[in-house]
């Protein structure tokens, strides 16, 4: 562990979390392009239209997957071998998905991505391994703003590189990212030391004691979950939004979003501090509520740029503080499992944005953008439900 108050460790810690957050930002950007061009894959294969929605959610559901069973490695072996593993085998994935001939090759290869892609997942307990108990927020925090930077800034770059370039240009310049990357990792990033001489099965049979004997994860899982379900159920229909009346815009214009979006990222770091001075209980508290005033706004911004942007900016601001001092809390509960912890967070995370992207896809198909809004809500009112039980038990 490195102490960023002694000033000889403070400059390489700093440099390791900025690393570190590069890591997550870039490599979770490839769960996240999909969702801009789902237009232009209904155009590509309009044979198959009616099955473009699945795309991001099989995404975030082999995301899911992976977190279960790949993710505890972290805490069994070094986690910039693992890294650079699944980088290799993300750019094979990648180039794959740029060649897909039809929608089911394409579905298939969505799969495999998110399966593949926790990257990010190792690098977050990475950060809370090196930080001081009193500075964990914080360096969470620093890793998280690349995280949600990433994630938001993957749909301008996806929505930009397809207007001009074709949808299957995205995925061969996520794959010179990544290259770039690994040699990045391969400079600059130290070894991680693993907590754990667990064989596999007994270290993923370990998962479910955690979960058992933990109350405070149970209940961080729960919230954190339907936070993101929340957040998902929005970005996930965006595209037929803004390619409907009265905007008619292209995926560019459903990209340009995610740059709204990334404004409520310079929240990471504050947010960090906030839960390091003031407790995760309060910032939780908060985050529920901006991303249930995010959703009233919406609901009255179908047919308005300005109050989507609004809408925007107050829920990526909640839903990424939220995530933080989520994150900032469970990484305290057993310095030992930290990657087992992360694991079933943010596996139960994900399964939350699987369930958001299916919920709106079918609320758009039935019910219309408020329809979309009500189910954003009723997430963010369990969410709400989950944190307050909790924060009475405790």
């Amino acid at each position: 562990m490195l102490n960023s108050k002694d000033p000889r460790a403070a400059r390489p810690l700093r440099g390791t979390l900025l690393l570190l957050a590069t890591i997550a930002g870039v490599t979770v950007a490839n769960i996240y392009y999909n969702q801009p061009l789902l237009d232009t894959f209904r155009r590509s294969f309009p044979e198959q239209a009616s099955w473009v929605g699945v795309v991001p959610t099989v995404t975030q559901l082999g995301f899911a997957i992976g977190m279960l069973l790949l993710a505890p490695l972290g805490d069994r072996f070094d986690r910039r071998k693992l890294m650079l593993g699944q980088i290799v085998a993300m750019c094979v994935a990648l180039i794959v998905a740029a060649t897909a001939p039809n929608l089911s090759v394409l579905i298939a290869t969505s799969l495999v991505i998110g399966i593949i892609g926790h990257i990010p997942q190792q690098a977050l307990p990475f950060a809370a391994e090196l930080a001081s108990p009193s500075e964990r927020g914080q360096a969470v925090g620093t890793v998280m703003s690349g995280l949600f930077l990433g994630i938001l800034l993957a749909r301008t770059m996806a929505g930009v590189v397809a207007e001009y370039f074709g949808w299957r240009s995205v995925f061969g310049a996520s794959v010179i990212a990544l290259l770039l990357l690994a040699v990045l990792i391969l400079a600059r990033l130290p070894k991680s030391h693993p907590s754990s001489t667990l064989p596999y099965i007994r270290l993923l049979g370990s998962l479910w004691r955690l979960l058992v004997d933990l109350r405070e994860l149970r209940q961080a899982t729960l919230t954190g979950a339907a936070l993101f379900a929340s957040f998902s159920t929005f970005w996930s229909v965006l595209a037929y939004l803004l390619a409907g009346a009265p905007f008619h815009y292209g995926p560019q214009a459903a990209g340009l979003f995610g740059l709204v979006g990334a404004a409520g990222a310079l929240i990471a770091p504050v947010a960090g501090r906030w839960a390091d001075r003031r407790g995760t209980h309060v910032v939780i508290s908060g985050a529920v509520g901006l991303v249930m005033l995010s959703y009233v706004i919406l609901a009255f911004s179908g047919t308005s740029v300005a109050g989507l942007i609004i809408g925007v900016i107050v829920l990526d601001v909640g839903v990424q503080a939220g995530q933080i001092a989520n994150q900032s809390r469970i990484y305290g509960l057993n310095p030992d499992a930290r990657s087992r912890i992360n694991t079933i967070y943010m596996t139960a995370y994900f399964l939350g944005g699987a369930l958001g992207s299916a919920a709106a896809t079918v609320a758009w198909a039935h019910f219309g953008w408020m329809g979309v809004c009500i189910a954003g809500i009723g997430f963010a009112a369990i969410a709400g439900w989950s944190h307050r039980r909790g924060s009475v038990a405790l």
